[in-house]
């Protein structure tokens, strides 16, 4: 059974950090390209970052580059979004999914997602 479980969301300041992660089981996660996605109230879901199977490439949306950044430890089935410099517009509800192919930002593509932590920036 392949599994996947965001953690690490919750209430932050403008300016302020949080770091997800992504805990996987059930699969052989250096065998899956790892996206993560978001969602505002109103809005479609927006990839945001992506890594490859095995870390040595990544993607990021404009919106993010330079504040967020995505990693994977394999030996620990977890993949990490850092988020940095968050702005009121980063709220949303971030997804992590995976995908046996090579990296992407296209929602479809993705077979596998878990079920999202919420992400609140404000003040």
């Amino acid at each position: 059974q392949l599994r996947l479980v965001e953690s690490g969301g919750g209430l932050v300041q403008p300016g302020g950090s949080l770091r997800l992660s992504c805990k996987t089981s059930g699969f052989t996660l250096d065998d899956y390209a790892i996206g993560w996605f978001r969602q505002a109230p109103g809005k479609e879901r927006e990839g945001i970052s992506c890594i490859s199977k095995g870390g040595g490439s990544t993607n990021y949306a404009d919106s993010v580059k330079g504040r967020f950044t995505i990693s994977r430890d394999n030996a620990k089935n977890t993949v990490y979004l850092q988020m940095n410099s968050l702005k009121p517009e980063d709220t949303a509800v971030y997804y992590c999914a995976a995908r046996m192919g090579w990296l992407s930002l296209i929602r479809y593509e993705y077979g596998y997602w878990g079920q999202g932590t919420q992400v609140t920036v404000s003040s």
